[in-house]
């Protein structure tokens, strides 16, 4: 079974996904925010799931940013549509530095850093690993 990870923003969605083992955190791709459930609906159909992490938007001094309140309304969303599906939050401070750092060290050409997609579905995948990280 696999845990999936949310990089939610207004626009766009970062998705990363697990080894069916729960070991390797892989980005998987970006989604148009609006049609977030939709994707999820179709992935959940072909992908067994057992949890859903998903980035909790902090500023430095620990109190969430705005994007919270459209969080807690997709949460209740996630948890009525997919009641079997564990739903865990993850701080996401930093994940978007460190994902473009990662893009830099990995030798991605300017070009590529500037995809602001990439950016999401690698701060995504971050969020999961920081979680299996925790978890263990």
């Amino acid at each position: 079974m696999k845990i999936l990870a949310l990089d939610y923003g207004k626009k766009r969605t970062g998705v990363a996904e697990t080894d069916d083992l729960q070991m390797i955190a892989s980005p998987l791709t970006t989604v148009q925010t609006d049609v977030l459930l939709d994707f999820l609906d179709k992935y959940l159909k072909e992908n067994q799931v057992e949890t859903i992490v998903i980035g909790e938007p902090l500023r430095e001094d620990g109190t969430h940013n705005e994007l919270e309140t459209d969080i807690i309304r997709l949460i209740k969303k996630l948890n009525k549509k997919f009641p079997s599906i564990k739903i865990e939050r993850e701080d996401e401070r930093y994940t978007s530095k460190m994902a473009f750092q990662s893009l830099i060290e990995g030798g991605a050409g300017r070009k590529k850093r500037r995809d602001k997609s990439l950016t999401d579905r690698v701060s995504a995948a971050i969020i999961l690993q920081d979680y299996l990280n925790r978890k263990k």
